[in-house]
């Protein structure tokens, strides 16, 4: 599915990756995806700095203000309102609405006004979505959370920053929209209990172009191109229906990438299509990995089942 490998990112180092709305990284390769875990990644700590910053208001409109003597000599963490909710952890995906601002100027980098309703989709993935792990892990949805992050941390030339982050609801892993039916002579797609698929590849010669059918309708945001998209997958050879890749595989846990950092055939299937959906697509090696000379799938056809979870569009 991937084109280019993302250089694995520990949880505060990545955060400056982040700052144009997390969506700034090619795709991850398989082994970079996240799984799952009990323990915090961070767990970062309340400290003097994160304790003394002011916020009036809430979410993407509210003032948040940064004393002029904050020391910023660690990475804080502040809870400032507890919310009721499931506690937040690695490989979840919610819906967020943030501030990052500048602690210097009080400029504010970025934020979710840009969403619908002032709300983000984010995936809780410790190699692209690293600050906002160390801000919302390990408290419970509905929390405001005020991070601290000293320049120290963020790279040469950086300013110290903080984020005013809120997980506001966590969001399905597979995809809700309505079933349709199946396309003639596609392959067919069985899903288990929990939304696994699994692939059975019909009679007949390889694909020749690239074609892709729905199979459940969505009605969220559509996808666009070089879009940062959030999907469950199953990747799988025509050839003998064997499987190559599957983020079902490691743990169910979704991936992200932009659709400009995957194959042809693959970026073909999510354009366009809307959040909620399912689609199957079937696509030759020119729109795999035949460009990608002794590529292990470089002569294959291949077969994808996609769950398309959330979308962001790329900062201009």
């Amino acid at each position: 599915m991937r084109k280019r490998p993302l250089i694995v990112l520990s949880t505060v180092a990545a955060a400056t990756l982040l700052l144009a709305g997390c969506a700034g990284s090619p795709a991850p390769e398989s082994s970079t995806t996240p799984e799952p875990e009990s323990a915090c990644a961070l767990d970062a700590k309340a400290g003097a700095t994160s304790d003394a910053v002011v916020v009036d208001g809430e979410g993407a409109d509210a003032k948040v203000t940064v004393p002029a003597d904050a020391p910023f000599a660690d990475v804080e963490r502040t809870v400032i309102g507890e919310g009721d909710g499931d506690e937040v952890t690695v490989g979840d995906l919610v819906s967020v609405r943030y501030q990052i601002v500048d602690a210097a100027s009080g400029t504010v980098l970025d934020s979710s006004a840009r969403g619908e309703d002032g709300l983000l989709p984010i995936l809780m993935d410790t190699n692209q979505s690293s600050l906002f792990v160390a801000a919302l892990e390990c408290n419970p949805v509905g929390s405001q959370i005020v991070l601290a992050l000293p320049s120290s941390v963020l790279g040469e030339g950086a300013s110290n920053i903080v984020v005013y982050a809120e997980a506001v609801e966590e969001l399905p892993t597979v995809a809700t929209g309505e079933p349709v039916e199946p396309t003639p002579g596609m392959p067919k797609v069985k899903l288990d209990d929990d939304g696994a698929p699994t692939i059975t590849i019909p009679d007949g010669d390889a694909p020749a172009e690239t074609k892709v059918a729905l199979l459940k309708e969505g009605d969220g945001p559509v996808v666009g191109a070089g879009d940062l998209v959030v999907v469950q997958y199953l990747g799988v050879k025509w050839s003998d229906g064997k499987e190559f890749d599957s983020s079902w595989s490691r743990e169910a846990t979704p991936t992200q990438f932009q659709t400009s950092g995957v194959v042809t055939g693959f970026r073909v299937a999510l354009e366009g299509q809307k959040v909620g959906s399912q689609v199957i697509v079937t696509m030759p090696p020119k729109d795999g990995y035949g460009a990608s000379a002794g590529h292990e799938l470089e002569k294959e056809s291949l077969v994808f089942v996609v769950d398309i979870l959330a979308t962001t569009a790329a900062p201009q």
